[in-house]
């Protein structure tokens, strides 16, 4: 009796190609080149403040201690502690991060959606306002806001990106809302919406990665704004996180870069988990923003 065999063909396995490797092998050494500042910052607040820059060719410390972080939490002026600096950094950033972005999509629907005379004027003067440097404007918007009274506030920092004045969020949320199709807003017309229940109705729910973006985007640019807190900001208990680090450096007396470099590790932390909680609504909302449905 015979019986009958069957092979199967053996795939062969995929080869892998050389300039694949070389590619990634360049990238990961780029990564370690960009994150090696970073992680020698984190690692050297471990460290003794008198061993920081006597190691500094060392990325581990040889001693491990805390201090650096009791030290910075305390504060360097008397009295006030460094989340009460934290604190301001929070308020300024999630104030003027809502602001933006609902004034942002209010505009970007009125200028996408709504057809008025003067329409393409106000989207050209947008674009242009995004071409112009900040440092065009500092000098003017400084006499202005002193006219005001506004100095040594937060009303500079909050008030202004309340009014849409941030042309990149605009343009994004613009494109975003192209790719809605109009079908959608001529059945909430339909059902009896007017333009204010289509923009709450129809196109503020499906903004969602859009917002999203310019949340994590506005956060982290006001989070880190040194300069308009180094323009309007003069009382210390006032500083943001990132004026407020420059107090543990002083050339003029002594530095305490240990607690510097700890309050520093502690002010990325906000940022980078943002970015790794809302990655996924980071990339669907710049990828999907210029598509056009």
């Amino acid at each position: 009796m015979t019986t009958a065999t069957s092979t199967t063909p053996v795939r062969n396995a995929p080869r892998v190609k050389p300039g694949r490797i070389v590619y990634h092998v360049l990238v990961f050494a780029f990564a370690l080149l960009m994150l090696y500042p970073i992680a020698w910052m984190v690692f050297s607040s471990f460290k003794p403040t008198k061993t920081v820059f006597t190691t500094a060719g060392e990325l581990f410390p040889t001693t491990w201690t805390l201090d650096n972080y009791v030290n910075g939490f305390r504060g360097f002026e008397p009295g006030i502690p460094f989340f009460r600096y934290i604190g301001n950094s929070l308020f300024i950033a999630v104030t003027a991060t809502i602001g933006t972005v609902f004034s942002s999509a209010i505009v970007a629907y009125a200028l996408s959606r709504l057809k008025f005379k003067g329409n393409k004027t106000l989207f050209v003067a947008m674009m242009i306002s995004m071409m112009l440097p900040a440092q065009v404007l500092m000098v003017p918007q400084y006499l202005w806001y002193q006219k005001l009274g506004w100095t040594n506030s937060y009303l500079p920092l909050i008030v202004p990106y309340c009014f849409a004045i941030q042309g990149f969020f605009i343009y994004l949320m613009m494109n975003f809302i192209d790719g809605i199709p109009k079908s959608l807003d001529e059945a909430a017309k339909i059902d009896g919406c007017s333009f204010y229940g289509i923009f709450a109705r129809v196109i503020f729910p499906l903004l969602t990665p859009a917002l999203v973006t310019g949340c994590i985007f506005s956060f982290m640019w006001r989070w880190d704004d040194f300069l308009g807190a180094l323009l309007y900001v003069s009382d210390t208990e006032k500083y943001p996180v990132a004026l407020a680090l420059k107090l543990f450096s002083d050339p003029g007396s002594s530095s305490d870069y240990g607690a510097l470099f700890a309050m520093a590790s502690v002010s990325i932390l906000p940022s980078v988990l943002i970015f790794l909680f809302f990655q996924k609504y980071l990339v669907e909302g710049v990828s999907t923003s210029g598509l056009k449905g």
